[in-house]
């Protein structure tokens, strides 16, 4: 079922005879499993089977390919598992593949022929319209007065705390007055006079 090198446990990387090129199974394999996983550890969930095999247009109608069927097949090949590696990836298209009555050189062609994950259904930026000119007009921080003004630098980026909030020095006199309090100058002439008698 999986092909496995003899002495290791890492399985042979199928490469496409027709379509794919020099990208292999295991590359793409990689990148699924890291494809809106942030817990991948290099193994692959279900989901991310189902987006693969949907993209390649395998899972629907046309490629006969059913989420019953991948699903069935995933808790054969894994049992109690919610991820799988390499090895049982590959084992689980040689079972897809025989189930469905497909060559699974045929099914993996389709999946290295796919390439990398796509985006699809992505809210596109607002650039035209009166909606676009007011949404730039509103977030333009050189167009901002007043307070709000204070919160960004020259280049945009905003100040964090230090624009909302004004910091003081509390010396304990009135604000207005430049130099230290009369009491702390006092001081400071007397530690000079000190000073200057020894």
């Amino acid at each position: 079922m999986s092909e496995k090198k003899e002495g290791t446990s890492k399985p042979k990387s199928r490469k496409s005879g027709s379509k794919g090129g020099d990208k292999d199974i295991a590359a793409l394999f990689d990148t699924y499993a890291r494809f809106g996983d942030r817990e991948s550890d290099g193994t692959i969930t279900l989901k991310n089977i189902d987006k693969w095999l949907k993209q390649a247009d395998l899972l629907d109608k046309k490629g006969g390919v059913t989420h019953a069927d991948t699903a069935i097949t995933f808790s054969k090949i894994v049992k109690n598992k919610k991820r799988m590696d390499l090895n049982e990836f590959q084992e689980f298209i040689d079972t897809l593949a025989r189930d469905k009555k497909i060559e699974s050189t045929e099914l993996t062609d389709k999946l290295i022929a796919t390439g990398e994950p796509q985006m699809s259904s992505v809210t596109a930026p607002i650039k035209g319209g009166a909606v676009g000119r007011n949404l730039r007009r509103m977030t333009d921080t050189k167009l901002y007065t007043g307070a709000h003004k204070e919160r960004f630098d020259d280049s945009g980026k905003g100040k964090g705390k230090e624009g909302r909030e004004d910091f003081q020095e509390n010396t304990g006199y009135v604000t207005g007055f430049k130099k230290d309090s009369p009491e702390k100058d006092k001081e400071k002439e007397d530690d000079e006079d000190k000073k200057k008698k020894k």
